[in-house]
């Protein structure tokens, strides 16, 4: 597995990525150690910078010499820091997120040689989102935790329409994740039982397809 052309942090667009790039590369390894993963490769050496309008995109192709190349385009954070309750300026960062999650669950799978859908990424993703910011909420509670899930989940929106391929497929990623976090918080965060919501985020993760899917679909 290899980065595609001009993915180096010190080439073409890779020059401005040394904030993004930290973040990302602090993102995956809390996903591997809370998923406990061996680290497959490293997301910073893969990624771009996306262009002005474009949001995140892992790109993924098979090469002449049967290598597959990986591209993570994402978008620039800016300088200022970013305020967890502003769901506007939240975007940026999430999309980082979901783009790090896809990149560990795609790298994941090639390791192991086992198959993944763009629904299960996109589901997987929009768990990471809350995962990953429930973490850094100063006082992790029942009250932050559903201001959090109505931010991710309620006040969204699409760029692609309903009744389009793509567009359904991210709405039912984002209904799915919603139900499924909702029984996280009931099961787990109400009652303050971290410990089993890490396992039960670790059996989510490692769960087969259509494991995961039923378990998200009938939260």
């Amino acid at each position: 597995m290899s980065p595609a052309p001009s993915t180096s942090l010190l080439e073409g667009f890779g020059a401005g990525l040394v904030r993004e790039a930290a973040l990302a590369a602090r993102v995956q390894c809390g996903l591997e150690r809370l998923y406990r993963l061996e680290q497959v490769a490293p997301v910073g050496e893969y990624m771009q910078h996306a262009r002005d309008g474009e949001r995140e995109a892992l790109l993924v192709r098979e090469a002449a010499d049967g290598a597959v190349e990986i591209v993570l385009r994402v978008p620039m954070l800016g300088a200022r820091e970013i305020p967890l309750h502003d769901s506007r300026s939240l975007d940026p960062l999430c999309q980082i997120i979901e783009g790090v999650s896809h990149f560990v669950m795609l790298t994941q799978r090639a390791h192991w040689n086992a198959p993944t859908t763009q629904l299960e990424l996109e589901l997987q993703a929009e768990v990471d989102k809350y995962v990953v910011l429930a973490a850094s909420l100063p006082a992790p509670n029942l009250a932050a935790s559903e201001t959090l899930r109505d931010r991710l989940y309620e006040r969204v929106s699409y760029e692609h329409d309903a009744g389009s391929e793509r567009g359904d497929r991210y709405r039912l990623a984002n209904r799915m994740a919603a139900r499924y976090t909702r029984s996280l918080e009931q099961r787990f965060l109400s009652r303050q039982r971290f410990s089993e919501l890490q396992h039960e985020l670790r059996r989510f993760f490692h769960a087969s397809r259509e494991e995961k899917l039923r378990v998200a679909d009938a939260a």
